[in-house]
C-alpha cells in the first residue's frame, strides 16, 4: 500500500480546512455591536457605545466598534452625522433616503420630513448649482436639554 509523504498529507489538511467556513469572533462582536445600537434611540459616538458594551459584560475592543459602526453606516444600516467634529451613529427604522432633527446635547433624534425637492433644486438652480445629492439635518436642544439648561 502506497502512503503520501506526510508534508503532502499535511498540505491536502490544510487546504481541506481551509475550505471550511470559520465562525469567527468578529462576526458575533458585530452582531453584538449592531444589537447595542439598534437598542439606542440616539445618535451616539463609538465611545459612547464602547462604554455601554463595557457595562454589559462585553469585551470588544474600541477600533473594533469604529470599524463595525462605520462598516454599518457605509452598507446602509445605520445613520452616521458629526456634531462638534464628532461622528455620531444611529440605526434607522427607514431603508430609505430620510432625515432628522437631532439634539446636540443628548443625540435625540426624531425623522422629519425635509422641504420639497422642487425647493431644493429651485434654490440650487437660482444660485447656479445642479443638485447630485443632498443631506439635510436640523440641530437644536431637545424639551428635556433645553428645560435643563434654562435652569442652570
Amino acid at each position: 500500500m502506497l502512503t503520501e509523504p506526510i508534508a503532502l498529507q499535511r498540505r491536502r489538511h490544510k487546504d481541506m480546512t481551509a475550505e471550511e467556513p470559520k465562525k469567527t469572533r468578529s462576526t458575533a462582536q458585530k452582531a453584538v455591536i449592531r444589537s447595542a445600537l439598534e437598542s439606542e434611540k440616539r445618535f451616539v459616538s463609538a465611545q459612547q457605545l464602547h462604554r455601554t458594551l463595557e457595562d454589559q459584560g462585553h469585551t470588544v475592543g474600541l477600533a473594533t466598534v469604529y470599524r463595525q459602526l462605520n462598516a454599518l453606516s457605509e452598507s446602509g444600516h445605520a445613520d452616521s452625522i458629526t456634531i462638534a467634529e464628532k461622528q455620531l451613529f444611529r440605526a434607522c427604522a427607514q431603508d430609505e433616503h430620510h432625515h432628522h432633527l437631532v439634539c446636540e446635547n443628548c443625540g435625540k433624534a426624531v425623522e422629519i420630513e425635509p422641504p420639497s425637492e422642487d425647493w431644493m433644486s429651485t434654490t440650487a438652480r437660482v444660485h447656479g448649482f445642479e443638485v447630485t445629492r443632498h443631506v439635510f439635518e436640523i440641530f437644536g436642544l431637545c424639551a428635556e436639554c433645553a428645560a435643563s439648561a434654562q435652569s442652570r
